[in-house]
């Protein structure tokens, strides 16, 4: 990268990118909406990875957020919501450029260090999680909760969910209940947990790397800061595989319903939160994707979904309620899991002839 295009990327705007030292730095600059992730934004990462692919003094690159809250809180869903009103494209166009943006990580030729700190969701964690190098902290609140608007895990999110340890993917992509660090090692989400005071010192350190360090070596820089801490969600494991290993939503509620533990009751209540479309559409997602044999064949099938919700009164209806008039009051039609047919949830596998695959052959 040259000084002149570097003094271009070094100004304030909603992505910062820069090189120091050997590291090549991608920092989401967006504090005040907890670097929600913008088309554009979207498009500069990729610009950045190809200008730090050709560039032989980077050794690794770094992806960061600003501000204190976290380093994403996913898509900018109010532009989505405001185009799906209008009957715009944005939906489409921006999700079909995330993706081939989400499916880039995990071949891209460098190391590829995520700092998942603080909130991480939705496209965040389509950001992050598809890495090789995720590091997490004590503060990280990693989760998906889609469903809980009209939607479903996206971003590679039913890859990830369905490919975790026995049924917790299952349970976090229907719950969208937050993980933190060791939860997310524990999900095979995340990698390393450092704590957050160490972090300079480590990102000090990922800005020396020597040219041609690669993958391994920068295992040992993340190494030398880890520390251990015990997974929560695991003293809850064996009634989690119980309940959320079964095939219908319907099946999942009654068995939580026959456990009355605390643990339970909770977990049913943020079922009861979710759009019941959406729970079903989810799972049907992620056991389809337990079938699959790439990344990029579920964003595929993500994609044929996604744009169904764009233009579902569901979607809408569920954004209204979180982020537009923020009553926390959505009515989901139909408002029960029972009323949910599967003629209702096979729309969203019909293929729009508007729109081609994101990926042409996989």
């Amino acid at each position: 990268m040259n000084a002149s295009a570097a003094a271009v990327h070094d100004a304030e705007g909603d992505l910062i990118v820069r090189r120091e030292g050997s590291a090549g730095i991608l920092r989401l600059n967006r504090p005040k909406a907890i670097n929600a992730l913008t088309l554009e934004m979207t498009r500069g990462i990729d610009r950045a990875f190809d200008e730090f692919e050709r560039d032989p003094k980077i050794a690794v690159v770094i992806l960061e957020g600003a501000g204190e809250r976290g380093l994403c809180a996913g898509g900018d869903i109010r532009g989505l919501y405001d185009s799906s009103k209008a009957g715009g494209d944005l939906g489409p166009v921006f999700w079909r450029e995330e993706y081939i943006l989400n499916a880039r990580l995990p071949e891209f030729p460098k190391p590829y260090v995520a700092y998942m700190d603080g909130l991480v969701m939705g496209g965040g964690v389509g950001l992050s999680a598809h890495g090789r190098h995720r590091v997490v902290n004590e503060k990280t609140k990693i989760s998906m909760p889609e469903a809980g608007l009209g939607f479903f895990p996206d971003v590679g999110g039913t890859w990830l969910l369905a490919n975790a340890p026995g049924e917790i993917g299952t349970y976090y992509a229907l719950t969208g209940a937050a993980m933190n660090g060791a939860d997310a090692i524990d999900a095979k989400a995340a990698d390393v947990l450092i704590d957050s005071a160490s972090w300079p010192a480590l990102r000090e350190a990922l800005t020396k790397a020597a040219i041609g360090t690669g993958d391994s070596g920068v295992d040992a820089i993340l190494r030398k800061f880890s520390v251990e801490q015990k997974s929560q969600i695991e003293h809850h494991r064996i009634m989690i595989d119980r309940a959320f290993g079964h095939e219908a939503v319907e099946e999942i509620v009654a068995e939580l319903e026959r456990d009355q533990s605390e643990f339970a009751k909770a977990t049913l209540k943020a079922l009861s939160d979710k759009s019941p479309t959406s729970l079903k559409l989810t799972l049907k997602l992620l056991r389809m994707a337990r079938g699959s044999k790439s990344l990029k064949e579920c964003l595929n099938r993500e994609y044929v979904a996604a744009l169904a919700v764009f233009v579902s009164d569901e979607f809408r209806e569920g954004v209204r309620a979180a982020i537009i008039d923020k009553d926390r009051n959505p009515k989901w039609s139909p408002p029960r899991v029972s009323d949910v047919t599967p003629q209702i949830v096979e729309k969203y596998f019909r293929a729009n002839p508007k729109y081609p695959p994101v990926f042409a052959a996989i």
